[in-house]
């Protein structure tokens, strides 16, 4: 089994924006994702299986909600710590970032911050434990990148709420325990739900046949006729900002994340062109792979830099979501560039298991389309810049 060699490319000198907390919960990240996950990716990535016995682990390094307050469960790190956690998995595996992610931005972030006091205690600390995992329903079959148009509702039925609908191409919905579910109410106004595995006409079948996140769980989540006791609705916030507030969480974290991807894509091709030789010397040394290293290099730079201060205004509380867009479309746009690029360094190899880069490349072409498609996040920023929304 190949050992995992990963270094980190820090070509500005980056590590001094960090506090000393931001780099020893990032090497800690980065240590136990070289033991635990690197041995052992591929091989659940050619069986198309999510690695369960990492749930332990990725709670225990405190991957499931960083920023959630420690009373509830959480680690109470700040939104650069999150955001460094995040690189570090997803340079192991996009997958396991996205469990992540759903778990810590789509369904702690939302209960704590939505949720009852009662729902908070009930919850937050069985999710950040991983004792249980949760899901995110949004997206439904006919309404993607328009999430307002969603047809799923609720209805008081005086005792409790009747839940119909579906929702497709969600994370973790084939084992997760609870999902935060997005739901219109009989005035067509959109609520969060807290759905418990277990309620009658609760389902989640799987969705197979996947070329991308083969080693993460994806599914549906359907509802027929679910009964919904009323103290598992979220009382905070109504309104479709509700669900995308937790969305800027989840896209700023795969801001971070993917520029993880990108670093181990290119530390690979790097370590690979210094010993592959042709005609009588290191690869390295031809001026066409050279330009596509430098060319890795400088994207990774700015692109460090560019989260590195969104992270800064994460934590002022400043940061809006046409730059967390901005951030997560540059990260996952340059990460594919990247691993396209190292891909051809390595030449034949780099098709196979015995190395990350086609591995990293599949799954990025899940992240460059979820949590807001590639055009939405462009047009997020159009409409920023000009004050004219495209998509209306």
């Amino acid at each position: 089994m190949a050992s995992d060699l990963f270094e980190a490319p820090d070509y500005y000198q980056i590590d001094d924006l960090l506090q000393e907390e931001h780099i020893l919960v990032r090497n800690a990240t980065r240590d136990w994702v070289k033991k635990e996950v690197s041995p052992i990716i591929e091989d659940y990535a050619q069986k198309a299986e999510f690695p369960k016995h990492l749930i332990k682990g990725l709670a225990e390094v405190g991957a499931f909600g960083p920023y959630i307050p420690e009373e509830y469960g959480g680690a109470g790190l700040d939104q650069i710590s999150y955001g460094l956690m995040m690189q570090e998995i997803e340079r192991g595996d996009s997958g396991v970032r996205s469990t992540c992610s759903v778990q810590s931005s789509l369904v702690m972030y939302p209960i704590f911050a939505y949720g009852s006091e009662e729902q908070r205690k009930k919850y937050l600390p069985k999710l950040a434990s991983g004792e249980f995992l949760g899901a995110f329903g949004l997206t439904e079959p006919n309404h993607g990148s328009n999430p307002s148009g969603m047809t799923t509702n609720y209805k008081d039925m005086g005792d409790h709420y009747l839940l119909n609908g579906a929702k497709m191409w969600i994370s973790n919905a084939p084992f997760a325990d609870i999902a935060v579910v997005w739901a219109k109410n009989e005035e067509g106004r959109i609520h969060g739900i807290i759905v418990e595995r277990g309620m009658e006409g609760f389902t989640t079948p799987e969705t197979h046949n996947k070329w991308s996140l083969r080693a993460s769980a994806t599914g549906e989540l359907v509802f027929d006729n679910v009964k919904v006791p009323k103290e598992n609705l979220l009382p905070g916030r109504s309104g479709l900002g509700a669900p995308l507030s937790c969305l800027d969480s989840a896209r700023y974290g795969i801001a971070w994340g993917a520029l993880g991807a990108a670093m181990d894509c290119y530390d690979t091709a790097l370590r690979y062109a210094k010993e592959r030789i042709q005609f009588g010397k290191p690869i390295a040394s031809f001026q066409l792979q050279q330009k596509k290293l430098a060319e890795m290099i400088t994207e990774i730079t700015k692109g460090q830099l560019l989260v590195w201060r969104l992270g800064v205004l994460k934590n002022e509380g400043r940061a809006t979501t046409a730059q967390i867009s901005m951030a997560k479309r540059n990260s996952v746009e340059i990460a594919l560039k990247i691993a396209r690029e190292a891909r051809q360094i390595l030449g034949g190899m780099g098709i196979t298991g015995d190395y990350s880069i086609m591995r990293h490349m599949m799954n990025l072409e899940s992240v460059v389309t979820y949590e807001g498609t590639h055009d939405i996040h462009l047009l997020i920023t159009g409409a920023d810049i000009t004050g004219i929304p495209a998509f209306q």
